[in-house]
């Protein structure tokens, strides 16, 4: 948990969630407004990480409008939770699969699994 809340992987992880441009959670703050926000809450949620009390918040719904004229729901957590899912997923990712990374990249490139190169 250290190595994930590290100053150096924090970072890295905002430019990504950054880069994502998603739309504000349940809080209503988007990713400029969270900025200001976890400047001065961020010592307290990550104590609360570092001590497992913490409880990401509900996932804000949203109805999306499809083609045919249904909708499909889609789910936008709250910034600061895609913040924390993101550092979490930099450390984790390569200790859980680093044998099968490149088998990886050519399954999930491929557009379907018939297509797959082995």
């Amino acid at each position: 948990m250290e190595r994930a809340f590290a100053r150096e992987n924090l970072k890295r992880a905002w430019k990504r969630v950054k880069a994502n441009k998603g739309a504000a959670g349940v809080d209503g703050l988007d990713i400029e407004q969270t900025a200001e926000h976890l400047l001065t809450q961020w010592p307290k949620i990550r104590e609360q990480l570092l001590s497992g009390t913490y409880r990401p918040s509900p996932v804000r719904r949203v109805a999306i409008p499809k083609p045919d004229g249904g909708e499909r729901e889609l789910g936008s957590p709250r910034v600061t939770d895609r913040l924390i899912q993101q550092a979490l997923l930099q450390v984790l990712q390569p200790l859980l699969d680093p044998a099968e990374w490149w088998w990886m990249l050519i399954w999930r490139s491929s557009s379907t699994g018939t297509t797959t190169i082995f």
